[in-house]
């Protein structure tokens, strides 16, 4: 799910702890262009958005967007502690112009979101969800990103850590609860070290980036795993305190979650192809220094593992 002004510009280690992510995280392999086995359905580039806009949502003329502020850049709070900014905040706006619906942005822990989606009571999930083929049996993803996972640690690297490496054994690595970090990586890499007969990657999650953030930053944790771009985010603006060790890896595309088969995708894809046409989905991506992760064909459900 992303540091700088992290999830409340209160304190300085709030700052720091929100400068780094968890939501979707990236660990499954997939092009950079963030196309999959997934569908165009009928939003082609042609199409109108509001005309795809199932009944329902277009006469409750609002979109209600769930989204975990622990970030950035890609979701977390200005300095007004109550305002949420960041890519995907950008995005949603714009998204909810070109389908003609209001758009209100709701800040929740990242692993309620998917469940909150099946029971309806979010329109849309956007909190850089990694679009996997395990989630997909819940809800439907619309691709939009590519990110993989990055390890930040304490500058200077005083535990010599290397990501996917045997460098992990025995340490404490903070992730965000939900996230693919929790779930595929720190597994992953204690796969690696039981076969080594080197002793387990010890996993410290908390329910938003901002206290994985803190626990590299109080000594709790040797590491943090998250997404690349909030990982770096975090690095910069953490005053040289952290940077990121190794490159990032397990690039896989972010998806705009949405409630499984509702109608609604194919409107949301339309949507985005419209944004990346005239050219406002690469100014969002460019305001927030993310433009790296852009793709340029967007799929529904486009999960390659």
């Amino acid at each position: 799910m992303p540091q700088l002004i992290g999830h409340r510009a209160v304190a300085a280690g709030a700052i720091l702890a929100a400068a780094l992510l968890a939501a979707g995280c990236a660990s499954n392999p997939a092009s950079s262009t963030g196309s999959g086995s997934g569908s165009s359905a009928s939003a082609s580039t042609g199409s109108d958005p509001k005309s795809l806009v199932p009944a329902d949502i277009k006469s409750k003329g609002t979109l209600i967007v769930a989204t975990d502020a622990s970030y950035a850049p890609n979701e977390f709070f200005d300095t007004d502690g109550k305002t949420i900014i960041g890519m995907d905040a950008d995005l949603a706006q714009a998204l909810g112009q070109e389908l003609g619906l209001k758009v209100t942005v709701q800040n929740v822990t990242f692993d309620s979101i998917i469940a909150g989606l099946a029971a309806n009571k979010y329109d849309l999930g956007m909190s850089s969800f990694t679009d996997t083929k395990e989630r997909e049996k819940t809800v439907d993803f619309v691709t939009y990103f590519s990110a993989g996972s990055s390890l930040m640690v304490k500058a200077g690297n005083p535990e010599g850590l290397k990501p996917n490496d045997v460098s992990l054994c025995g340490k404490t690595i903070a992730v965000e609860k939900g996230t693919i970090q929790e779930s595929t990586d720190v597994p992953a890499d204690t796969k690696t070290c039981t076969a080594a007969g080197k002793p387990a990657v010890k996993d410290l999650s908390f329910d938003d980036q901002n206290g994985a953030n803190l626990a590299l930053d109080s000594g709790r944790a040797d590491g943090v795993l998250a997404d690349s771009p909030v990982a770096a985010y975090a690095a910069k603006q953490s005053n040289g305190k952290f940077v990121i060790t190794g490159q990032p890896y397990g690039t896989a595309p972010y998806g705009i979650a949405i409630p499984k088969g509702n109608g609604m995708a194919p409107a949301v894809l339309a949507a985005l192809k419209v944004l990346m046409t005239n050219g406002s989905y690469t100014q969002i991506l460019t305001k927030w220094g993310i433009q790296d992760g852009a793709i340029t064909n967007p799929v529904i459900d486009g999960a390659t593992s």
